[in-house]
């Protein structure tokens, strides 16, 4: 084993960044064993110096992130901040400084990751960042490494834990979103601020991470069409028990059947269940992945938390100092394909749609003729009528969802429509 430590840098202390340099000390002889050297935590770059941090060196603390990534002998940068900048510039300057770097960054690598794939190669470093996407769960791995001989045509998951925690307790307890959400943040699942969880955007940059990787072509954030959950509501998830379905924000990334283009959504969705995701409870993540020769894979376990990914990010730093000795980079960028994202209103699939409708005959026939006129086939319909009020639930066979958005237009132009209670695809079928 060599004796010359490998140096780490690590930026960020806070729920993850705090639990990597607890790994990193607790775990430090069986790390040296796995890699052949010992990792040394070289310094700790934090906002608020003055904080107590358990088990860290005060001495290895700086306010002064870029000095840290410059001083040469850094061989591993870990990004744990998030956000654009500085976690760019920073990660931009520790590979020119001569270090490679563990991110857990989603943000910045669905929104710039061509560019830092590129610099990457420009000097020779690895970027590795299996704790972007989905917590502990290796997936960024398996996909670049296990699964870079076949061909991976659907990536369907769960990606959000909050999300999911959410809707599960909506579905299980009969509670509202404003209720599931109070509760989610009583335990510590939802910021204060839940608009990136609940409005679908953290999940909408793990789907452009993965559609990436997946299809071999780049996908950013704006690629992808998102959709939060707050309009879901209890009416909702009724309805989707009375079909057999139970509802689930996905993100959903799929390659064309004629391979010439992919697509990217994050939307909430009805999956029936007796579909392997529908059993996924509570705060967990698991993601569905079709192949051509590996078949149906899923990955299954806690997509978030400090332990967690933090676990993920120690099993990148592994492989990035394993790669350091042996003076060699693992898999950078493949974005060989140069596929086109597809707009939403290409994606084919199935659609609940709820509307409130004046109780009266011939009501159903017009709708019904809306509905042929788009060429939007119907598959099954309930009424419920009262005191000159009814809704009517639509389900709908297969259409693409241009056709679909045209269908709810010329709805809400019907004298006897009221209004459009609630749109929802049905996956997963």
């Amino acid at each position: 084993m060599r004796t010359r430590p490998l140096k780490v840098a690590l930026l960020g202390c806070g729920v993850v960044g705090s639990e990597v340099a607890r790994i990193m000390t607790t775990h430090a002889d069986d790390l040296a064993a796995r890699i052949g050297a010992p990792v040394e935590l070289a310094g700790v770059a934090v906002r608020r110096p003055s904080k107590v941090r358990e088990g860290i060196d005060p001495a290895l603390v700086t306010t002064d992130a870029t000095a840290l990534v410059r001083r040469g002998d850094i061989d591993i940068v870990i990004e744990v901040i998030g956000g654009i900048e500085p976690a760019r510039a920073l990660i931009t300057t520790a590979f020119e400084n001569g270090a490679s770097v563990v991110s857990a960054n989603k943000a910045l690598l669905a929104e710039d990751g061509a560019s830092l794939h590129a610099a990457a190669e420009k000097y020779g470093r690895d970027l590795y960042y299996e704790a972007a996407v989905a917590g502990a769960i290796p997936l960024v791995r398996p996909l670049r490494e296990s699964l870079a001989g076949d061909k991976v045509n659907r990536v369907l998951g769960i990606v959000n834990g909050t999300t999911n925690f959410i809707l599960d307790k909506m579905d299980t307890s009969g509670a509202g979103y404003s209720e599931a959400l109070d509760e989610a943040t009583a335990l510590g699942y939802a910021e204060a601020d839940p608009t990136a969880d609940v409005e679908g955007f953290d999940a909408a940059a793990k789907a452009a991470i993965l559609a990436g990787i997946a299809f071999h072509t780049r996908v950013k954030i704006g690629d992808v069409h998102r959709e939060g959950i707050t309009e879901v509501t209890a009416a909702d998830i009724a309805s989707a028990r009375r079909m057999g379905c139970t509802v689930k924000l996905l993100a959903i990334c799929e390659r064309a059947a004629d391979g010439a283009s992919v697509t990217a959504r994050v939307h909430p969705a009805m999956i029936p269940l007796s579909h392997p995701l529908a059993s996924v409870r509570e705060a967990y993540n698991a993601v569905f992945i079709e192949a051509d020769a590996a078949g149906q894979l899923m990955f299954y376990g806690p997509g978030a938390g400090g332990s967690p990914t933090a676990s993920a990010v120690l099993g990148d730093l592994v492989a990035v100092c394993r790669n350091k000795l042996g003076e060699a980079t693992g898999p950078g960028e493949s974005a060989y394909t140069r596929l086109p994202v597809s707009p939403m209103g290409e994606v084919v699939t199935r659609y609940h749609i709820s509307l409130d409708v004046a109780d009266k005959p011939g009501v159903l026939a017009q709708v019904a003729t809306v509905f042929a006129e788009q060429g939007v086939s119907i598959d099954t319909v309930r009424q419920q009528g009262k005191d000159g009020e009814a809704s009517l639930v639509v389900v709908t066979h297969r259409a693409p969802d241009a056709a679909l958005s045209g269908t709810v237009e010329a709805l809400r132009k019907l004298d006897t429509v009221r209004g459009v209670a609630s749109i929802m695809r049905v996956e997963g079928e």
